[in-house]
């Protein structure tokens, strides 16, 4: 059997690797401590943020949603059915544990109005935009000015 050393080099180009993975995925964690992470899809409307996150066999009651200093926390645990002894498990590939997911959101959220649903294995967040920060339409007139800005004679 051969033994091969590893330069210290080759760690650090995997360190390297693992610092642009880590930027390239938003600082996120949880891809590099192996742990479970529900799929999370995130789009937007002109009035809110949605946040979709796939939970299958998940009840409500097993899933923790909170909003504190503009980061939305998501957080439950997935438990192993337990044995009756009846089986013998010859793969196992669904993965079990607790998770935690974080979103920093923009300032332009209503923290008042967030709401969630949770059906099929789905739960869905919905961040409403406050009304200030809503895009307004502004009114062009035809040809005189919308304020008299002459000089006043006096």
């Amino acid at each position: 059997m051969a033994i091969h050393r590893v330069s210290s080099d080759a760690f650090r180009e995997l360190a390297s690797l693992q610092d642009r993975l880590h930027r390239a995925f938003g600082g996120n964690e949880e891809i590099f401590t192996g742990a479970w992470v529900p799929p999370v899809d995130i789009y937007e409307t002109k009035d809110k943020l949605v946040l979709k996150a796939e939970l299958p066999g998940f009840r409500e009651d097993q899933i923790r949603l909170r909003f504190e200093d503009g980061v939305l926390t998501l957080d439950g645990e997935r438990k192993l059915e337990k044995e009756t002894g009846d089986e013998t498990y010859h793969r196992v590939e669904r993965s079990y544990g607790n998770f935690q997911r974080s979103f920093t959101l923009p300032a332009s959220i209503a923290a008042d109005r967030i709401s969630a649903s949770f059906d099929n294995g789905i739960l869905t967040v919905e961040l409403p935009k406050r009304d200030e920060t809503k895009p307004k339409q502004i009114k062009i007139g035809g040809g005189k000015p919308a304020i008299d800005v002459s000089p006043k004679q006096g």
